[in-house]
């Protein structure tokens, strides 16, 4: 029976108290900052027709009504969105060993909103459990592609070989996904500020629906966090301590395709979130995925929401999607890891 190393348990920078308390505060400042969705954006509302407008709903009050039907479903948008962006690029930065890992870059968001585009736009589908699905399919599909491309060589798949791929498939995916909408003028009008990432006029239907993906795939990435310590130290390493690596890679790649594909199909495909939040998170914790990966749950949606709220009152009355704020946000890291001298190495 194999015995458990202390270093498939890293040690983390700060004690187990500090941690929690950390994520306590994480707690807190995500409830501040759902209530500053609530409160902030086009359309004057006080902190009163916010509470009204959640627990004593007057339909015939203007404020109320902006609370309940615009402000709430794209708070919970965003909270989904971020949710399942912040786990997503965790665990595949853990799992492919790789600091440039992250849903945008490596193609996997590209899939998700070619297939979804490609379903309503070209199926005529119209149903928000529809949509889910064939954001699974294409977050799927690219997820092989990406992998056969940057395995192809003796070397297999190396870190640097699937970012690349993932880059060229992102690009081509988001070509077809454009051309498929400047093709039809309706559907280029529907969906023009789905894919740059956007949180407006989501349906309810689509968020109930999105709901027990995503819920379940946090619960599977945030018990993945023991095999990620030990893959983080190696696939020989790991086999010797007992891991069954090829099951904890398909578990990881599963969850990362049900999180994505439900994020995008929600918001469009957002980039960035899951770079910048991983980092961080381990920037706060030391390597131990065991709490990481709860640090990224909480902090992804943060950095979504604060974008969101930061989209809506840069440029009055209009608003500056989510998506594009995120990538202003997520391009400075990116850079930064880009020239660092040990790229690969986590």
């Amino acid at each position: 029976m194999p015995v458990e190393s202390p270093r498939t348990v890293p040690r983390p920078v700060r004690g187990r108290r500090a941690l929690a308390l950390g994520l306590v505060a994480a707690a807190l400042l995500l409830v501040a900052v759902v209530w500053g969705s609530l409160l902030f954006g086009a359309g004057e509302v006080t902190a009163g027709e916010v509470l009204r407008g959640l627990f004593a709903f007057d339909p015939s009050a203007k404020g109320q009504l902006i609370v309940r039907e615009e402000r709430v479903p794209r708070t919970v948008a965003g909270l989904l969105t971020g949710a399942a962006l912040g786990p997503a690029g965790a665990v595949m930065q853990g799992v492919a060993r790789n600091p440039l890992a992250d849903p945008g870059i490596l193609g996997v968001n590209a899939g998700a909103a070619v297939a979804v585009v490609f379903g309503i736009g070209v199926l005529g589908l119209g149903e928000p459990d529809q949509y889910l699905w064939f954001g699974f399919a294409g977050a799927l599909l690219a997820a092989v592609l990406v992998y056969s491309i940057g395995s192809l060589g003796r070397e297999g798949a190396t870190p640097v070989k699937l970012a690349l791929a993932g880059a060229a498939t992102s690009a081509v995916l988001g070509s077809l996904t454009t051309a498929m909408m400047l093709k039809d003028r309706m559907l280029f009008d529907r969906f023009r500020f789905w894919k740059v990432g956007s949180f407006s006029g989501r349906e309810p239907e689509l968020l109930w629906q999105a709901l027990p993906f995503i819920a379940l795939g946090v619960v599977i990435a945030l018990a993945l966090g023991p095999r990620l310590n030990a893959l983080s130290l190696g696939d020989d390493l790991a086999r010797a301590l007992g891991q069954r690596v090829g099951l904890a890679r398909l578990g990881s790649a599963a969850v990362v395709v049900l999180l994505c594909g439900a994020a995008t199909a929600v918001a469009g495909p957002i980039g960035f979130v899951g770079l910048v939040v991983a980092h961080s998170a381990r920037m706060l914790t030391g390597p131990d995925y065991r709490w990481i990966l709860p640090y990224s749950l909480l902090l992804a949606p943060i950095l979504v929401l604060v974008s969101d709220i930061l989209g809506r009152v840069i440029i009055d009355p209009g608003e500056v999607q989510v998506g594009i704020v995120t990538a202003v946000v997520g391009a400075v890291p990116f850079v930064v890891l880009v020239r660092r001298r040990k790229l690969v190495e986590l």
